[in-house]
């Protein structure tokens, strides 16, 4: 997984009206969650920019006034007009502790279905895993050459070493559909 350098500064002021000059003066109010402690920061919104508005997963190095830890970014809130980012919560991580991150899926291949006639699809975009952070990929690369018209896999059938799925078993991950084509070539055989 690739790392993203955050700085933050400390914040004494909470509240709606603190919050709201922070937003005005660029700045996004943050907090810290983890190891027992809560931490109140800002950043500022372009720094946030580049780690929100991207389909990749980071972990963060995150430094705040002397303090520098590891933390992932755990739920960001939305003004429901705007959409512009109005508060964003970290949570600290450990090297040793397993976490639980939505984890991007990327197909590969050419799939046998699809030189059949079929069409591939991709039914789930992002896997909910668990494990180290230095077990979890940047995405989950999946090789689709074997699959068959009218066949699908599953999170039943995907095995990453050091990563658990916490999706149902039976979600499907991608799947060749069939078509119109495929019927016919199927017909004339």
């Amino acid at each position: 997984m690739k790392s993203f350098q955050l700085t933050g500064t400390v914040r004494t002021d909470l509240g709606k009206k603190a919050a709201k000059a922070f937003r005005l003066n660029g700045d996004i109010p943050c907090e810290l969650y983890g190891k027992g402690r809560n931490i109140h920061f800002i950043c500022k919104e372009s720094d946030l920019r580049k780690l929100i508005y991207t389909p990749e997963i980071f972990y963060i190095e995150l430094t705040i006034g002397s303090e520098k830890c590891l933390a992932i970014v755990q739920e960001l809130q939305f003004h429901p007009i705007s959409d512009r980012v109005i508060h964003v919560d970290f949570l600290e991580v450990s090297e040793d502790k397993p976490i639980v991150m939505q984890v991007p899926v990327r197909l590969e291949g050419l799939a046998a279905g699809v030189k059949a006639g079929g069409k591939l699809s991709l039914d789930s975009r992002k896997l909910k895993v668990q494990g180290l952070i230095s077990a979890i990929p940047e995405k989950l690369v999946i090789n689709v050459e074997a699959l068959e018209v009218g066949k699908a896999i599953q999170v039943k059938n995907l095995d990453f070493a050091g990563l658990k799925f916490l999706n149902p078993a039976n979600m499907l991950v991608c799947s060749v559909k069939v078509t119109r084509g495929s019927r016919a070539a199927a017909a004339e055989e």
